[in-house]
């Protein structure tokens, strides 16, 4: 998402050759959307995709306009996955996901006719985005769901008292996404005034004067003790989550190749079950909602 959209200017042959940085360092789960730069990011990865499609498990999504409106009749299914591939430039998606729920339609009859999609041969596993646990049940009842992508990490634990026990008793992966916290936990944004004009965390309410200070002063004593453990704290943040489990695959977005280097670096990094409920108990009482509207986009819980 960041190398075409929501995160300053998009840089192309930076992100192009973060991809090709990407497939020699074995980081060959990439995942997209339509509307992550209203199709210019699926055309971005098509490009370098064409060359290495065998060595990557591709996921994209469908159901969300450029102007956030939901979407996920089953004529939108059908339209959406034929404009994937071809700017994708392949004839299959490994996962695609519904990227949010849309509460005008019954979540059985979005699946159903992802279901036709797969049985079709142009998709060959189904998951969805924010997903509370009731949908995650219907949806699977209609067609196995092979994953689950919600925020999740130490900046936001929201799925973990509903909806990681479903997706875990249903054998649902997770997919976590902002495992960063859009950034923040990286330590390397200490001033909200260097994030460039548009940037989406501006409109955050985590990253909003005083819950930002407190976030930050969070993060401080979080980076103190990924330093003392000999990591960075974005490598620290990764690692907590891959630590949860096999069933965990995170996906930390980059458009840039040496904070890859350090992103792919945090699968080598160990840490014990008494440095986990350490760096949880650090990162307790994050500040602010998730979201700065009210959270129906989706059906998952806002904070």
């Amino acid at each position: 998402m960041p190398m075409s959209a929501f995160y300053g200017t998009p840089d192309a042959h930076e992100a192009a050759s973060t991809l090709e940085l990407a497939i020699e360092l074995g980081v060959t789960f990439w995942d997209t959307a339509e509307v992550y730069g209203s199709g210019s990011n699926e055309e971005l990865i098509g490009e370098t995709l064409q060359h290495h499609r065998a060595d990557i498990v591709l996921a994209t999504k469908f159901g969300i306009e450029p102007n956030y409106v939901v979407k996920g009749r089953p004529e939108d299914a059908y339209l959406a996955i034929d404009a994937s591939l071809r700017r994708l430039r392949t004839d299959y998606i490994d996962l695609w996901y519904l990227h949010r729920i849309d509460p005008t339609i019954a979540i059985e009859e979005t699946v159903g006719a992802m279901a036709e999609i797969v049985a079709s041969g142009k998709v060959r596993y189904l998951g969805l985005s924010e997903a509370s646990a009731e949908s995650l049940r219907r949806a699977h009842a209609v067609h196995p769901i092979t994953a689950l992508q919600s925020e999740w990490s130490l900046w936001s634990r929201v799925i973990e008292p509903e909806v990681l026990p479903v997706a875990r008793e249903l054998g649902i992966g997770l997919v976590p996404y902002s495992p960063l916290g859009r950034g923040l936990m990286t330590g390397r944004i200490t001033d909200l005034a260097a994030l460039p004009e548009g940037d989406h965390r501006l409109k955050s309410p985590r990253f909003a004067d005083e819950n930002f200070e407190h976030n930050r002063g969070l993060v401080q004593k979080f980076a103190d003790y990924a330093a003392n453990i000999d990591c960075t704290p974005g490598q620290l943040a990764i690692a907590w989550l891959m630590a949860q489990g096999d069933d965990v695959v995170p996906i930390p977005g980059t458009k840039r190749r040496t904070y890859l280097t350090e992103n792919a670096a945090a699968a080598d990094v160990v840490i014990t079950a008494t440095q986990l409920d350490e760096v949880s108990l650090l990162m307790s009482g994050v500040a602010g909602a998730r979201y700065g509207w009210d959270h129906t986009y989706g059906d998952s819980p806002a904070r």
